[in-house]
């Protein structure tokens, strides 16, 4: 407890010390000045004071003067500091603590505010400087050698640690502050990828639903057109399929809006997610339009992740799609080929090629091929698409029964 209130403590005085610099070095300087001022009238039992009262007050004056600048000019700072507090020594005051504040100061912010190596050259010169002139200080003639010299020596020696202490603490915190900017940019950054990812599958979604029913209705309401005279019957069925084919284009269109609607709002809708198991329904609306679909399967079917589920049905869908409004064909294939541990998705068609997706995808103008690679590189798969040799137009498509990291995308082209 007692730790986390002086932690606390300390972080309100650095606060206040950078938004009040000149306060603060102000305070630091007359309290260093006092101190001084009474280090300047200490002596030994015994010994006389030095002649130059006045001079030794002086000179600590100079000192806590230059320590105003310490912020700008450490080391010029250090030096006058220095140089005063040798002239002092010399001159026959004792050396004590007390004496020696404004150089120790000097010696703090310097280390503070330095590197390592300038730290080293100016610290370890003022030391030796000054336990120099308190070894031959006629003040220190009572003591002995050894203590002359471990005195001045123990105590500039604190104020250099202590900076550099100051220091590492400060680089410290500034890399914790700098990781904790840099998670929160990471968490934006990824708030708003996953935003544009949702935006972009639901534009997919939206894309599948709307260009598949519209154009299924299209051509069944061509078809019916056509055959309102020779065939009414038919066109009568072919009306009632359109229906069907609206209806179902509304109920996918509201349940892909309603993803956008919040998880308990009464008019969300919670229709099942389209699968692999709706491709014989999605068969019946193509062949209602004229277009005969044939669909094999190969291998035993097995289990499907929900999202790969999704994304074959749409694939599957967007390509039928693709035929019905591009290509000049009467018949389409769909063949499902299930392995260990992927599925192999191939829709061909017996146009003559001739307004195929791959003109539309090349000329920039449509969405349908790149929808379908994003869908399967998005659960880990890969797509092709391109002519066929014997002709007509081929997607071909490789999903894995569980999704996986993306893999590179799959340049389509034609296919032997």
């Amino acid at each position: 407890m007692s730790i986390s209130l002086d932690r606390r403590y300390a972080d309100r005085l650095e606060e206040f010390s950078e938004s009040h610099p000149f306060l603060i070095d102000l305070t630091m300087a007359a309290m260093l000045m006092a101190c001084a001022t009474l280090g300047s009238a200490l002596t030994l039992p015994g010994a006389d004071p030095p002649d130059q009262d006045n001079v030794g007050v002086a000179l600590m004056g100079v000192s806590c003067l230059a320590l105003l600048k310490h912020r700008a000019h450490p080391r010029t700072t250090l030096v006058i500091t220095g140089l005063c507090t040798i002239v002092a020594v010399s001159l026959g005051y004792l050396v004590t603590p007390l004496l020696l504040a404004p150089v120790m100061g000097g010696l703090y912010w310097l280390s503070t505010q330095t590197d390592r190596n300038t730290t080293r050259v100016y610290g370890l010169t003022t030391i030796g400087a000054t336990t120099l002139a308190a070894v031959f200080a006629d003040s220190m003639d009572q003591l002995s050698l050894l203590i002359r010299t471990i005195g001045p020596v123990f105590w500039l020696l604190l104020p250099l640690a202590a900076g550099k202490a100051t220091q590492v603490r400060r680089a410290y915190l500034k890399s914790v502050q700098a990781r904790a900017e840099h998670a929160e940019r990471t968490r934006e950054e990824e708030a708003r990828l996953r935003v544009a990812e949702e935006r972009m599958r639901i534009a997919r979604d939206l894309h599948d639903v709307v260009a598949h029913h519209l154009a299924l209705a299209n051509a069944q309401a061509g078809t019916a057109a056509h055959l309102t005279r020779v065939d009414p019957e038919q066109a009568h069925r072919i009306l009632t399929d359109l229906t069907a084919t609206t209806s179902s284009a509304l109920r996918e269109l509201k349940a892909t809006v309603g993803v956008l609607r919040q998880p308990d709002d009464p008019e969300a809708p919670l229709a099942p997610t389209p699968g692999l198991h709706q491709l014989p329904d999605l068969v019946a609306a193509c062949e209602s339009a004229g277009l005969s679909v044939t669909m094999t399967t190969e291998g035993p079917p097995g289990p499907l992740d929900p999202g790969v589920d999704l994304t074959a049905y749409r694939i599957v869908q967007e390509a039928l799609t693709n035929v019905s409004k591009h290509a000049d064909a009467d018949a389409a294939r769909i063949r499902l080929a299930y392995r260990e541990s992927h599925l192999t998705i191939t829709v061909t068609d017996d146009g003559d090629g001739t307004a195929t997706p791959a003109s539309v995808f090349d000329n920039c103008r449509g969405f349908g091929l790149i929808g379908m690679r994003e869908r399967a590189q998005s659960v880990g798969g890969a797509l092709s698409a391109g002519h066929r040799p014997e002709g007509g137009f081929e997607v071909t498509t490789d999903l894995p029964l569980r999704p996986r990291p993306r893999t590179p995308q799959l340049e389509g082209g034609p296919i032997s």
